[in-house]
C-alpha cells in the first residue's frame, strides 16, 4: 500500500509525466494509491496560485482524487507526528510540519510513502520511502 505525496501528484497533471511514474501505476493496483489530506491541501494551494486556478484545479479533482483514497489525519497520526518532529529537530534534522504529518499517516498505517523528496523522508524512523521519479 502506498501514500503519494504532492510532488508525485502533481507531476500527474504535467503535460507528460515522466515514464518511470506512468509505469509505477500502471504496476499497481488503484485500491493500493491513497495520498494524505495535507497533500490535498498542498495541491490546492498550488492550483490557486497559478494563472488559472480553476482550469487546474478541475483537472486535479478529476485526474487525481478520484483515483486516489485521501487520508484523514487521525488524532494518532498527529500525536505520532508530534513525537516525530521532536526527534527530528533534537537530531538536526527538522523537516516542513506538513511533510511529518504526511510521514506519520504512512507509517501509522504501514504504507510507503511515494515522493521524489525522498531524503526528507528518510529521516523518519521505520518509514519506507519509495521514488517513482527516478526507478
Amino acid at each position: 500500500m502506498y501514500l503519494l505525496d504532492t510532488n508525485i501528484l502533481s507531476e500527474l497533471v504535467r503535460k507528460i509525466p515522466r515514464a518511470s511514474l506512468i509505469d509505477a501505476l500502471r504496476r499497481t493496483s488503484p485500491e493500493m494509491l491513497s495520498t494524505s489530506c495535507i497533500c490535498v491541501m498542498e495541491l490546492r494551494h498550488g492550483a490557486v496560485r497559478t494563472q488559472s486556478p480553476r482550469g487546474l484545479w478541475s483537472r486535479i479533482e478529476s485526474q487525481i482524487l478520484t483515483r486516489v483514497t485521501v487520508l484523514e489525519i487521525r488524532v494518532e497520526d498527529a500525536i505520532l507526528a508530534g513525537d516525530l518532529l521532536a526527534h527530528l529537530w533534537s537530531a538536526g534534522t527538522p523537516i516542513e510540519t506538513e511533510d511529518v504529518l504526511i510521514g506519520a499517516s504512512a507509517l501509522s498505517r504501514g504504507l510507503t510513502v511515494v515522493t521524489h523528496n525522498v531524503n526528507h523522508f528518510r529521516g523518519i524512523p521505520g518509514l519506507k520511502v519509495e521514488d517513482w521519479l527516478t526507478s
